[in-house]
């Protein structure tokens, strides 16, 4: 059951009307409580929430207004707007806003309390007569799941942990797992995620997990897993290093999406790789230009140590094209270009199949989870390729980050499989209602409407 939401309605439970925005002068017009919300000065601004007074002086009930096309966030701030008891609502919603509120109001009552329990009190909602109830506890647990993962510090959330969350996903829904560790990867052909994770204290590792009917349509995940980055030899600056236990918000991401594709039985062969590392100084780190050989069998010149995740997503892609999958899709925090262009807030969408891409964009504004598509312009290919080596993971220059980043990621992508590549921040610079400041899923909600849309029953 997810948080704050319950079967149970009590005697006492607070009676909620919920009105749209252009009904509200209609709907006060005939309010018995007219002349204390006209008192109060409510405007009926969408957003606004006002508790109703009953004819002996006690709580009566509340009304909450929401605009006339509600998303999920319309909903968020309503647990902590209202008093701490149990809420009913009693106007009428359709499936689609009764799903909505359900689950604006669950992620509403979100906080990150592993190491300081928060004061924080939120009104429980009975669950909305039209409410789908299985959306809504995947789709809440999974952006919980990332989150956390995002929120935790790196002491506590190296390689070795971010495996155990993994296992415990697999062990929850009956997926097989297998992880590869340290020197193993030299063996296995994974040179490129040894060569950036082997100066760390906490072996680099390969995650890989499969779920499914093996003869069913193949998906593939892929997520950055750097658990910190001090930009190696080529160190960050402590204000760049600051927030670097989000570097491995991809990996969270794709774990994320991952749980909603099992929880929902979508009949596909899931495949999900995350490579795990910590881009650590010490004696055995690469030296800028390095040059290092891939699983692909390509060369990268490390033009720059802190543009490590490209190099490690490298192996992981060439693997996940092998299968020769229906789809792939990778998550990574990657490039601070992506900010500069789109802001924190707006995740850069990359793609090599048109169809796919606007079936993206589509299921990300249905679920007001939007991403911004850019483009792999071919015509700067030219510079990832390395003067010494076949690429370079750090092109001359600067410009056009993003899109550099993503041309050398296509490099480890079988041609004719589709691709999906997005550059994402994982972070909320600011708090909103249900999106506290801190780690943050973002395009989760789109990405798994395009797969079950894609693979669904």
């Amino acid at each position: 059951m997810p948080p704050f939401l319950t079967d149970d309605r009590p005697a006492d439970a607070l009676d909620l009307h919920i009105v749209r925005a252009g009904a509200w002068a209609d709907w006060l017009a005939s309010a018995p409580q007219r002349a204390w919300i006209e008192q109060g000065g409510t405007s009926g601004k969408a957003g606004t929430c006002v508790l109703l007074p009953g004819p002996d002086g006690g709580l009566a009930g509340a009304v909450a207004v929401v605009p006339d096309t509600d998303v999920v966030w319309d909903w968020a701030g309503l647990p902590t707007a209202l008093p701490e008891r149990t809420v009913a609502i009693v106007t009428d919603l359709d499936a689609a806003s009764a799903t909505r509120a359900a689950l604006g109001w669950t992620l509403g009552t979100y906080r990150y309390d592993r190491f300081k329990k928060s004061d924080a009190r939120f009104a429980t909602l009975v669950w909305p007569a039209a409410a789908d109830r299985g959306r809504v506890a995947r789709t809440e647990a999974a952006t919980r799941l990332v989150r956390d993962l995002i929120n935790t510090p790196a002491g506590d959330m190296g390689p070795p942990e971010l495996e155990a969350a993994a296992r415990d996903l697999a062990d929850r829904f009956g997926a097989e797992i297998h992880v590869t560790v340290g020197d193993d990867l030299l063996a296995a052909n994974y040179p490129a995620i040894h060569a950036v994770g082997r100066a760390a204290a906490k072996a680099p590792r390969l995650i890989d997990l499969r779920w499914g009917d093996p003869a069913a349509p193949r998906l593939t995940l892929v997520g950055k897993g750097v658990c910190f980055d001090t930009g190696g030899l080529d160190i960050k600056p402590a204000a760049g290093m600051k927030l670097m236990k989000k570097d491995m918000g991809g990996a969270a991401h794709v774990l994320g999406l991952a749980s909603m594709v099992m929880d929902a039985g979508l009949p596909v062969r899931l495949r999900v790789l995350v490579p795990a590392v910590e881009n650590a100084i010490a004696g055995n780190a690469l030296y800028p230009l390095d040059v290092i050989r891939t699983r692909h069998g390509q060369t990268v010149e490390i033009g720059h140590t802190d543009a490590e995740g490209r190099v490690i997503l490298s192996d992981a892609l060439a693997e996940a094209s092998s299968e020769k999958p229906e789809l792939i899709i990778d998550v990574a925090t990657l490039t601070g270009a992506a900010r500069v262009a789109l802001g924190t807030e707006l995740p850069a969408l990359f793609c090599n199949d048109d169809d796919v891409a606007q079936a993206l964009l589509d299921g990300g504004r249905a679920e007001a989870d939007n991403l911004w598509r850019m483009p792999l312009w071919q015509d700067y290919r030219p510079l990832v390729e390395g003067k010494t080596a076949d690429l370079t993971n750090s092109p001359e220059g600067g410009f056009g980050g993003a899109i550099t980043a993503a041309l050398f990621l296509e490099s480890f992508v079988a041609k004719g499989l589709p691709w999906i590549h997005i550059d994402v921040m994982a972070w909320n610079t600011r708090s909103r209602p249900g999106r506290p400041e801190g780690g943050e899923a973002m395009g989760l909600r789109a990405l798994y409407a395009l797969v079950s849309g894609k693979f669904g029953k």
